[in-house]
């Protein structure tokens, strides 16, 4: 961005620059009846139900602009906020979003950020309809507000998880935290060496499962084609462990996970080598995969399999045998969480 021309935020002005990064906003959706330029939006879900969730990311905390380009970190806002409305089996409608920013961002550098957005919403023809800007002392701040909708009480939730159910992920784990470790790496490199490149060509898997998340809105459209109803569902973001725990908690049971059928990228598994890690381990306590971890009957079990990106890992047990976690050696442990804690 030095190299290009460098326009400052103050000289539009604070709605100035809502007209600027919002000039070539589309509306996708019928039930978008006013969208951004008034005090609010107006949403018509023509009598189904209403899914909101929020999403607050912190520069420092839930990404690093060392490495993240902001065309990548304007997608992934969105991407993530899509992925819990996916887990309540809703379809992703509209966005509102809102940044924090501080004098070190040009206006260019915003419209690499919006450059992402659209190209999300596009992608999932989800609408922008508001949002908010705001001075920042401590760094960019993002946060997203997405709003979806299902029919009446077809949602889903983490609490209906039943004895004798199939425990099914969607894609691959721990790519993701696999990709975070190596660019971590890179970095600290970098620092101490500054004529020395980053060489990421070799994993260019994980580094995008970190970067560039997709919510996984075909796995929702599969499993309403194939008339199946999860009995419970979340999105993995914090790990499998943590998040299949909450199913548990939630639902009052157990369960056995067999750690040889989670799914693992092969470029992930040799992530994990060339790091000296464990691609269990990733996968079970990484974070930020997005993928999808639900519940069904066993009826169901000749239809979800028909669907290569769906993988079978347990079942649900009684609550007093607890969470446990079948290795491929033979011994059984207790399932842990690991996974991020955005309070420690």
């Amino acid at each position: 961005m030095e190299s290009q021309q460098r326009t400052e935020i103050a000289s539009l002005g604070e709605f100035g620059l809502i007209d600027h990064l919002t000039r070539n906003n589309e509306t996708l959706n019928a039930g978008t009846l006013l969208s951004v330029g008034d005090d609010a939006a107006v949403i018509d879900h023509f009598g189904k139900q209403t899914v909101i969730t929020t999403d607050l990311l912190l520069e420092g905390i839930h990404f690093d602009l060392a490495y993240t380009p902001l065309k990548h970190l304007g997608y992934k806002a969105v991407a993530v906020n899509l992925s819990d409305l996916c887990a309540m089996m809703a379809t992703p409608t509209q966005i509102t979003i809102s940044i924090g920013i501080s004098n070190r961002f040009s206006v260019e550098a915003l419209d690499e950020l919006y450059e992402g957005i659209y190209a999300a919403c596009h992608r999932y023809e989800v609408d922008l309809v508001g949002g908010d800007t705001s001075t920042s002392l401590k760094g960019l701040v993002i946060s997203v507000t997405a709003i979806g909708e299902v029919l009446t009480d077809q949602f889903i939730t983490r609490s209906g998880a039943k004895e004798h159910d199939l425990i099914c992920v969607s894609g691959d784990l721990g790519g993701a935290f696999l990709g975070l470790q190596l660019l971590e790496r890179e970095k600290r490199i970098f620092e101490e060496n500054p004529g020395v490149q980053p060489e990421l060509s070799q994993h260019v898997y994980p580094i995008g499962r970190l970067l560039k998340p997709e919510p996984r809105t075909d796995i929702v459209a599969f499993l309403q084609e194939q008339k199946i109803v999860p009995s419970s569902m979340i999105d993995i973001s914090d790990g499998l462990s943590s998040e299949l725990l909450h199913i548990c908690k939630k639902s009052g049971v157990g369960c056995v996970v067999y750690d040889d059928k989670i799914p693992i990228h092969p470029e992930s598994k040799a992530a994990a080598d060339e790091l000296n890690l464990s691609a269990i381990t990733c996968a079970l306590s990484g974070g930020e995969d997005y993928e999808l971890l639900f519940t069904i009957g066993q009826a169901d079990y000749e239809k979800v399999i028909t669907n290569p990106a769906i993988t079978v890992i347990g079942y649900i047990t009684p609550a007093e045998q607890r969470a446990l976690l079948q290795t491929k050696a033979g011994p059984t442990h207790p399932l842990t969480a690991q996974g991020w804690n955005a309070f420690q």
